[in-house]
């Protein structure tokens, strides 16, 4: 197995970085099968070290945005979307939650804070659980290290969750307040659905996530995450200048929103820094609805051109319980 530094990797992110530090060695990355709980790895796009907690069995609904524009006649109405999502037949794909390694968040162009819920009815807080991702099957390169008593991850949750066991591989053994955890959590946790498709060489990837509902007079709102993660699959530069949003509500509302960028940024997408990845939140006053949109992009010379952010829906949970942080 191969030698590895997660600081050259790094160096992408922070070019001042001169010393590179060994942290284990690769492994093969599995092509069938799941990686258990304990597996530390290594980020293949935003090059990050983490640890596998449990994985998820999600539906990937696969867009082909020329599918689409041969079809002359095709209006994005509420109707039609909704109709397109019942069309495609999704397929099984394995991701991971994971855990971030809190001394890379800050060289990473992901959000590590991307798991939020709302708390108990009477306070209708919202909580955050930092340094959280979802990390599909193909983005885990494997690693191994020598000591597991060196605590390779930098996490508040590692300890809690993980012990070491040596001569295991991976050397690291599931505590039962990991198990804890994730049932109490599963409702806010669990990824159901993930929706991709790709535009001119731009794919974007959309995961929704129910948070709860806040109750407000006169009618209770509905809430969810979403998190999106672009990718440039051309060696040309692009940058996200504008966002559309169409928000579909399942009370006959339909909300047009537009603006620059995403999250207060305009990303440039090149083959050194290829991908970008954040999360936001939207709230509906009925149980269900659906978004779809398109990213405003812009090559070096100025021209513009679409990308299409494919339609997902925004499904409620039954229980109302609270997640437990």
């Amino acid at each position: 197995m191969a030698r590895f530094s997660v600081a050259c990797c790094l160096l992408q992110f922070k070019r001042h970085f001169s010393r590179l530090t060994e942290v284990g060695r690769f492994q093969v990355p599995k092509s069938q099968g799941t990686y258990e709980a304990g597996q530390l790895f290594l980020h293949k796009i935003f090059g990050y070290r983490g640890v596998l907690l449990f994985p998820w069995v999600a539906r990937l609904y696969d867009r082909d945005r020329e599918a689409i524009e041969n079809e002359k006649d095709f209006e994005e109405t509420p109707s039609n979307i909704n109709n397109i999502s019942k069309e495609l037949k999704p397929e099984s794909k394995t991701y991971y939650q994971a855990l971030i390694d809190t001394r890379d968040s800050p060289f990473i162009r992901a959000q590590p804070e991307i798991v939020t819920f709302l708390g108990h009815e009477s306070d209708n807080a919202l909580y955050t659980i930092p340094g959280l991702d979802y990390v599909s099957h193909d983005d885990v390169l494997p690693y191994i290290i020598g000591d597991p008593f060196s605590k390779p991850i930098n996490h508040e949750l590692f300890n809690k969750f993980l012990t070491p066991e040596p001569g295991r591989v991976p050397p690291f053994t599931c505590k039962d307040a990991l198990q804890v955890w994730q049932e109490k959590n599963y409702k806010w946790l669990e990824l159901t659905d993930v929706h991709r498709e790709t535009t001119n060489n731009v794919r974007v990837t959309v995961m929704p996530f129910f948070m709860g509902v806040k109750n407000v007079q006169p009618t209770p709102s509905y809430w969810w995450r979403y998190s999106i993660r672009l990718e440039n699959l051309s060696p040309e530069t692009v940058q996200l200048r504008e966002r559309h949003w169409r928000i579909f509500s399942l009370s006959g509302t339909l909300e047009t929103v537009r603006g620059r960028g995403v999250v207060g940024q305009e990303p440039v997408l090149s083959s050194q820094q290829p991908a970008f990845q954040y999360s936001s939140h939207v709230s509906l006053q009925a149980s269900s609805g659906h978004m779809w949109g398109t990213f405003r992009m812009e090559r070096p010379d100025g021209s513009t051109f679409d990308i299409r952010i494919p339609p997902f829906s925004l499904e409620s949970k039954e229980e109302e319980t609270s997640p437990v942080i």
